[in-house]
């Protein structure tokens, strides 16, 4: 039985080296952006105030500025967020100014959000964000390695656990290039939601990568006469259309968020498609080749 279903799995493998191709194509440009532009980060990291406007009339772009520049304020971006509301971003301003700045815009403009967030807590939120990062990436490897302890020999669980961990950085820095790119172009920034999204993709592509490397534990014992690459292909068969499926159904969620939850949420949904997106796609299409390669390896040496 376990023959016949070998043979009638397609061969992924043969295709892995498009498959790399395709992900460093999606990864160079935002790579150079990366190391170009970099992130533009929003006043939870670099400290400023928020302020959120609607007016019964449209109003253009210029009359913020001028009506900022007239009050002796550093306004960093306007941003449309629909009902002729406006996101707008600023050097810290007091309530006071606040006011001011309101009346120079016009009677009909009402204030719907206002905060400041001090250069302290933005340093501070930034460290916590790097460490979250770090701390989440180091328990993955160490909980795979262990949880894949009992894979077969000469097959080794670090491997596996390495192999995740290269698929959760495909994932991060598909999400951070397109987010970099998308400052760039057109002035989005990322906030403290911005990091929640990243740690959910980080979660995300590891849950969908240790799906596809369980099946692979469970088939080694089963297939002793046949090549890991066979045992890949045969694994990658089994758990293609529930990964497929589970997917479809998180990008549907959030298809629905990204039409209906509004502009506060639009990019942290953005992020999370682009990371299931990437997860999907590495899980199956990455990190099982790269285990494949290191094996051809490890036999070759």
């Amino acid at each position: 039985m376990t023959e016949i279903n070998r043979h009638s799995s397609f061969d992924f493998m043969k295709y892995k080296w498009i498959f790399f191709d395709i992900s460093l194509a999606i990864l160079i440009p935002g790579i150079i952006s990366l190391a170009v532009y970099k992130l533009r980060l929003a006043i939870d990291f670099t400290g400023g105030t928020l302020l959120e406007i609607q007016s019964q009339e449209k109003i253009d772009r210029a009359t913020i500025e001028n009506a900022a520049k007239s009050q002796n304020l550093e306004l960093s971006s306007v941003q449309e967020a629909g009902d002729n509301s406006y996101l707008l971003r600023l050097k810290p301003i007091t309530a006071e100014q606040n006011e001011q700045f309101k009346q120079a815009l016009g009677k009909d403009v009402v204030e719907k959000r206002f905060e400041t967030v001090g250069p302290t807590v933005g340093r501070e939120l930034t460290q916590k964000a790097l460490a979250a990062v770090g701390v989440a990436s180091l328990a993955i490897v160490l909980y795979i390695a262990w949880a894949f302890r009992s894979v077969p020999k000469p097959y080794s669980s670090w491997k596996f656990g390495l192999s995740a961990i290269a698929a959760l950085l495909h994932d991060a820095f598909v999400v951070l290039g397109i987010f970099s790119l998308l400052g760039d172009l057109y002035g989005v920034e990322i906030d403290a939601l911005f990091v929640t999204a990243m740690l959910t993709v980080i979660g995300f592509s590891v849950h969908d990568t240790i799906v596809v490397f369980d099946r692979i534990r469970e088939n080694l014992p089963k297939m002793p006469g046949q090549s890991f690459t066979d045992v890949v292909n045969f694994s990658l068969s089994e758990t293609l259309v529930r990964s497929l499926n589970t997917s479809l159904t998180v990008l549907l969620t959030l298809s629905a968020l990204l039409l209906f939850g509004g502009e506060s949420i639009r990019w942290f949904v953005v992020a999370l498609l682009i990371g299931i997106l990437s997860g999907t796609y590495s899980s199956i299409f990455n990190a099982a080749p790269l285990l494949v390669l290191w094996e051809a390896k490890r036999k070759s040496a």
